[in-house]
């Protein structure tokens, strides 16, 4: 069984080497995006919402969800390599019951990320904003999973 498991040990090491990264690596993915979330809870009022996110010209929509459920989440997938960048972010906001759209535009900056570990692949470029269906695009600080 030790054989086995110094072999196996080995094998990783090789592997590790081959690839031509540093340390030992995990095997997370991670794809380059701006998301948004928001509580669900937060569009009762309005008997829930569409919530739709555009980057740079490329948009994702979807309800925003069951007021049970803790969180929603919508992101716009980019190109991998796409680099530290300003790209604008549009949302739309759709309450269900009527009333006015809320709509608001801000600026992402991208942040890299590695999800395995500094010399591991991949590289991520992500920014993540807050759906408020009132203020439209803010900080994801302090979004609480507690009620209102």
């Amino acid at each position: 069984m030790r054989r086995v498991f110094l072999s196996l040990v080995a094998v990783a090491a090789l592997a590790g080497c081959a690839s031509g990264q540093s340390g030992n690596c995990t095997l997370a993915d991670m794809d380059s995006e701006v998301s948004v979330v928001w509580r669900p809870a937060d569009f009762e009022g309005s008997g829930g919402a569409m919530i739709r996110v555009c980057v740079d010209g490329s948009c994702e929509e979807r309800a925003s969800g069951n007021p049970s459920d803790p969180i929603g989440r919508l992101s716009v997938r980019l190109p991998q390599d796409i680099g530290a960048k300003k790209l604008p972010v549009e949302l739309t906001v759709t309450p269900v019951k009527g009333g006015s759209p809320v709509k608001d535009t801000k600026q992402a900056q991208l942040t890299e990320e590695h999800p395995n570990g500094k010399g591991c692949d991949p590289v991520a470029w992500v920014a993540t904003f807050r759906a408020d269906p009132v203020k439209g695009l803010v900080s994801p600080e302090g979004l609480s999973l507690q009620g209102k």
